[in-house]
């Protein structure tokens, strides 16, 4: 099962799946609705008995587009706010949740609770459910799909829990590595979008720009696999070749390394442990290649330290950052406020919440995780809102 189909991480799937298809069989097919088009050539392409858009009232449009691509089998079809997480809960071997954003926690519970393995591509879920996304998971039933949190399950094969002494977590730098705040202060979303060696949708585009994308990864890494928030490191490595790596106790390091394409973690999720033959590029050693590593300017990208200040504040205060972060990247994007007030305006909101309405771990439920998000943006646009005059 495919949540999240027509991103950048689903269109992907479709295609590791598309080569494979003695191997698997896509069961249903789940987007947001703002690529009608595109989740019915999927639909099509794929045969898939059930189809799942978070929008209402699409029927028609997604019928008439279904035709457009050539018809055949119609699936079963839900529209509305709880689509994705009615179909997580449908029988399936892996649902790979690729949807974007806070949007896609009901869905990750909801896998979670069928007892289905998860391929977990959206993050966020991770970050504000915090541990009610962990205490649902039983033991291996979470699988990493970001490329950095797949190449610490890969390198953690290397030794046990108790051997490792830090994650390293690799960061591009985005496009702006480098830059002073003087130099950010007047940066075009144009500029943000500009990654240098990812392709990747709007959202996630930014966050890489901001850092708020490493930060949430921070936070993601510290719930999957138990480590604490201070023994994660972020080094920046703008090649994007290692993905990250794990420093064991004796003072080994083991990286992994491959070109950038994501095609390769989510093979490796959708049959974890196991490895599929020849899903990606491997490196080329016959060639001469520098690899290049630089401590984080936390000054110039606050992000991860807020992310840092988040998880460990624990209970609310992620589900406030991530909900802060997606008003004010949709604010930059439409030119109402800055690059540098994005993690200006995440800090004010999260301060606000710390002082005022805060709900620690042992408060946390899925009601109070999405009261926080529904409070942090509104705050978030009323902060834009006053910096935009």
């Amino acid at each position: 099962m495919l949540l999240g189909s027509t991103g950048s991480i689903g269109t992907q799937a479709c295609e590791v799946i598309a080569g494979r298809r003695n191997d698997f069989r896509l069961v249903a097919l789940g987007a947001h609705g703002d690529h009608l088009a595109e989740l019915a050539r999927q639909a099509v392409r794929f045969d898939v008995p059930l189809v799942g858009i978070a929008q209402p009232g699409l029927e028609d449009a997604f019928w008439a587009e279904f035709a457009a691509a050539g018809g055949g089998r119609r699936p079963e079809l839900r529209c509305g706010p709880q689509a994705n997480a009615a179909l997580a809960a449908s029988p399936a071997d892996v649902v790979l949740n690729a949807i974007t954003g806070s949007a896609g926690l009901l869905a990750t519970l909801a896998t979670l609770r069928a007892g289905t393995t998860l391929a977990l591509a959206n993050k966020e879920s991770l970050v504000i459910g915090g541990r009610l996304v962990t205490e649902a998971a039983a033991p291996g039933q979470l699988v990493a799909v970001d490329s950095e949190h797949s190449a610490f399950a890969q390198c953690l094969r290397g030794g046990g829990h108790r051997e490792v002494r830090r994650l390293i977590l690799t960061a591009s730098g985005g496009p702006f590595r480098g830059m002073s705040r003087a130099q950010l202060r007047d940066v075009t979303p144009d500029q943000a979008l500009a990654h240098p060696t990812w392709r990747m949708g709007r959202v996630i585009t930014i966050n890489s720009a901001t850092l708020v994308n490493k930060g949430l990864e921070l936070l993601e890494a510290a719930l999957l696999y138990d480590v604490g928030l201070d023994d994660i490191q972020v080094v920046v490595h703008p090649q994007s070749i290692v993905h990250s790596g794990v420093e064991f106790c004796d003072g080994a390091t083991i990286l992994q390394a491959s070109p950038p394409d994501m095609k390769l973690p989510i093979g490796l999720a959708l049959t974890w442990p196991a490895r599929m033959p020849d899903v990606a590029s491997a490196c080329d050693w016959t060639r001469a290649a520098n690899w290049t590593f630089e401590p984080l300017d936390s000054s110039s990208f606050p992000a991860v330290e807020l992310a840092r200040e988040a998880g460990r504040s624990g209970g609310t205060a992620p589900a406030v950052l991530n909900g802060a972060n997606e008003v004010c990247v949709d604010a930059f994007c439409a030119g109402q406020i800055g690059f540098l007030d994005i993690a200006e305006t995440i800090g004010e909101v999260l301060d606000r919440h710390l002082g005022t309405g805060h709900r620690n771990d042992a408060q946390l439920s899925v009601d109070e995780v999405l009261e926080a998000d529904r409070w942090a943006r509104a705050h978030a646009r009323e902060l834009c809102d006053r910096r935009s005059r």
